[in-house]
């Protein structure tokens, strides 16, 4: 290797984030921060710039961006401080960059994601919502380019492992019959229907196996998550909505599986630790160390398996089917779960009352083709005004 690669990550803060610099440090002779971004932690992005030592750093606002451009002269580091969406896009297509770790959370990540696609580059993808939002604009711009989409989900990564190199030729080609999609089941799987009103946010945080930012726990909790990885994955592998099977498996070692037409069932296990998947797709094709512990079968004792209770869990019904609808359905559902999982952390509404705000809002909005960026973003505007309605009318 006459170079290490060179690596931009966006959401440098977040677990995901903050797992992909865990094993980049591992690799230094392989591997080099390009950049890095943050959005409202500036002091641990500040401690993660000076140990990694980025060409540049991005945040959000004008403000902040020159309080971290003075502490970092301050340090005697040369980072230079972008902002906003046009800096992450500035640091995701910098010909000098070899791959992008995906990890902003929700509807924001998409145009920074979708410039390192268009620029050719290696994709690390933790921000789903960008394929749920634009999935066929998206896969149309990794084919148009020739970008390498490496899936960084725990799922989808084991999907991506246990599928055959040529699957892109199609499921039903290469044998493969249905897609396995495992689930923890989160921290409410045995909790008695009538308590879920009372349920409070730290509690919906408190997800039993992973180690996760809020936003995403809740999701977690709701299945909601799930959901948007059941139409992540038919993108992924060009899977029909019923050829994506949901299965709680709550101890979480089991990442998914893939079931063939001769019986045959791949599974991909591993210890709950994102550094496995983003290990997996930094070094693809070969296998680098990630810092995870062997797994430990004899100590695990027990696999557990169980079909999703839909009344438990509303949102995965919302979110099978928008992926059955398509078009702008996705878009909607994100919007729509974004405004109401924000309104539950902040106290405003009920835990049961995020399945009612997104259903009204694909109840209220028609779906509509989606043939360019402007009109997935026209989507998830109507469906967030929709959902702030919602809101207002319920007084929150």
């Amino acid at each position: 290797m006459s170079r290490p690669q060179q690596i931009t990550v966006l959401g440098a803060t977040g677990s995901i984030g903050l797992s992909t610099l865990d094993v980049i440090a591992r690799h230094p002779a392989r591997y080099q921060v390009f950049a890095l971004s943050g959005f409202t932690r500036l002091s641990e992005l500040l401690a993660l710039c000076v140990r990694h030592t980025p060409r540049f750093a991005v945040v959000p606002q004008a403000d902040a961006a020159r309080t971290l451009q003075d502490d970092l002269r301050a340090a005697g580091l040369s980072t230079r401080v972008l902002v906003g969406e046009e800096g992450l896009c500035q640091v995701a297509s910098d010909p000098e960059v070899d791959a992008v770790m995906a990890a902003i959370v929700g509807a924001a990540g998409l145009r920074p994601t979708l410039a390192a696609v268009e620029a050719g580059k290696k994709i690390l993808l933790a921000n789903k919502e960008a394929l749920v939002m634009s999935g066929a604009l998206f896969m149309q711009a990794v084919r148009k380019s020739g970008s390498v989409l490496l899936p960084i989900d725990s799922e989808h990564n084991a999907i991506f492992q246990c599928m055959p190199q040529d699957f892109a030729r199609g499921l039903g080609v290469v044998g493969v019959r249905r897609i396995l999609l495992t689930a923890s089941g989160g921290p409410f799987r045995q909790t008695p229907l009538s308590e879920l009103t009372h349920v409070t946010p730290d509690q919906a945080c408190a997800h039993p196996n992973w180690s996760m930012g809020r936003k995403i726990s809740v999701d977690s909790a709701s299945m909601m998550n799930k959901g948007l990885e059941l139409i992540e994955a038919c993108w992924l592998f060009d899977a029909k909505p019923s050829q994506v099977e949901v299965v709680i498996h709550p101890q979480s070692v089991i990442h998914s599986l893939v079931d063939y037409v001769d019986g045959s069932v791949l599974a991909q296990l591993g210890n709950p630790d994102m550094r496995t998947p983003i290990a997996n797709a930094l070094a693809w094709p070969e296998r680098i160390d990630s810092g995870v512990a062997p797994l430990d079968l004899f100590a695990i004792a027990r696999l557990d398996f169980h079909a999703p209770d839909e009344e438990r869990f509303p949102c995965l019904r919302l979110a099978r089917q928008a992926a059955e609808a398509g078009n702008s359905a996705p878009a909607m559902l994100n919007a729509a779960n974004e405004v109401a999982v924000a309104a539950f952390l902040d106290g405003r509404v009920r835990y049961p009352e995020i399945a009612s705000i997104i259903e009204e809002v694909l109840n209220l909005e028609p779906v509509v083709a989606v043939d360019d960026l402007e009109a997935v973003f026209t989507a998830d505007a109507k469906a967030r005004v929709l959902a702030g309605q919602w809101l207002s009318r319920h007084g929150r």
